[in-house]
């Protein structure tokens, strides 16, 4: 049966990327070549949603104060939080502990070998499972991050949208027909760096590129149009008011362990609301707290608006610092913490911000 163009394409796709790989990529990571799955496993939840840049400071850190998945496992949370802090997305901190306390405690240490066992780790999906089964075990599975997404679309003249349930299953089922199967692992990381330096997300380096005489989207010029997507993010706007309660040399705090962003971090007594107050409303709503009843209470002073933009959420709000005479009358969740020890404390960016300032 005679190859069809498609076919053809294919072939030389894989072909053209192993050449580019083998000549061409200097593109330098700490974990390129890594074989420790703990190393992989951390650095690719590390790197989910995150930019590299940003990754690699955190990675390092991390391999530097926890070398082994044992020594991660037996960490406090609190270190392991402060050391996280401002990398944002905090579920990958709690599943990134809840997975290294299981392989140290059920299985000894030993990370699992096969990409089923290693999927059904906690905070471990199918791309972040391939990776590690790929450069660690150089098993034959595609790792379909954005970068490759952006690949394939363009150099197949795809527009099927890569958020998509079709699309998901379409580009991994074409990354693992392009897949090397002899060298897995090298055709892997071509594919993410090809897309990171080349095939990049604005600006790509059609003029240069390798792929240019089988790119479907350079020869039609939609380069610009590919990939595409078909969810617009709903962003949810929240107003935050943090109350910095001062007695004597001491501040309150609590820990926050709803389901919600931030979960595991500290925070100063929080007035949430879906609007900007003024500051008599501001002034109000505090003196209407019941656990504050009795404390015999001074507003010091209101912060400017301080911002930080999230994936779906839009944090505004402000810092009120307030005196106290004597402690609240009245039980409450929080707890006085010796100011001088709040640098012990992971807190989120969001007041990271604001105690940087003052």
């Amino acid at each position: 049966m005679p190859n069809t163009g498609k076919n053809i394409q294919k072939e030389k796709f894989t072909r053209l990327l192993m050449q580019w790989h083998n000549t061409q990529n200097n593109r330098q990571m700490p974990w390129k070549g890594e074989k420790d799955p703990y190393k992989i496993w951390l650095s690719e939840i590390m790197l989910q949603q995150t930019r590299v840049e940003q990754g690699l400071k955190y990675y390092n850190r991390f391999i530097k104060t926890f070398p082994t998945v044992q020594q991660l496992a037996a960490a406090k949370d609190a270190k392991v939080f402060k050391l996280w802090e401002g990398l944002g997305y905090y579920t990958r901190c709690r599943n990134l502990l809840a997975t290294a306390r299981y392989i140290s405690k059920e299985r000894n240490g030993a990370f699992p070998k096969t990409y089923e066992e290693i999927k059904s780790l906690k905070g471990v999906g199918p791309y972040t499972a391939a990776a590690i089964a790929s450069f660690a075990f150089n098993q034959p599975y595609a790792v379909v991050d954005g970068n490759v997404f952006r690949v394939l679309a363009r150099v197949f003249g795809s527009k099927l949208p890569i958020d998509s349930a079709e699309g998901k299953k379409y580009f991994t089922a074409l990354a693992n027909e392009l897949l090397h199967k002899k060298e897995p692992a090298l055709f892997n990381q071509a594919m993410m760096d090809f897309g990171a330096v080349v095939c990049k997300p604005v600006a790509p380096l059609c003029e240069i590129c390798i792929m240019s005489e089988i790119c479907r989207a350079r020869q039609k010029n939609i380069v610009a149009q590919l990939p595409v997507k078909e969810k617009k993010i709903q962003i949810k706007k929240r107003w935050f008011y943090f109350l910095v309660i001062r007695y004597k040399n001491e501040i309150f705090v609590q820990q926050r362990n709803q389901k919600d962003i931030w979960q595991g971090l500290y925070e100063f007594p929080l007035l949430e609301s879906t609007t900007p107050l003024s500051r008599k409303k501001i002034e109000k709503t505090i003196e209407e707290q019941e656990w504050l009843k009795g404390s015999a209470f001074e507003i010091i002073s209101i912060s400017p608006v301080y911002k930080q933009q999230l994936t779906h959420q839009f944090i505004q709000g402000r810092f009120i610092e307030i005196k106290m005479p004597k402690k609240p009358e009245a039980k409450t969740v929080y707890t006085f913490v010796k100011e001088r020890k709040l640098k012990q404390l992971p807190f989120p960016k969001f007041i990271n911000q604001y105690l940087q300032q003052v």
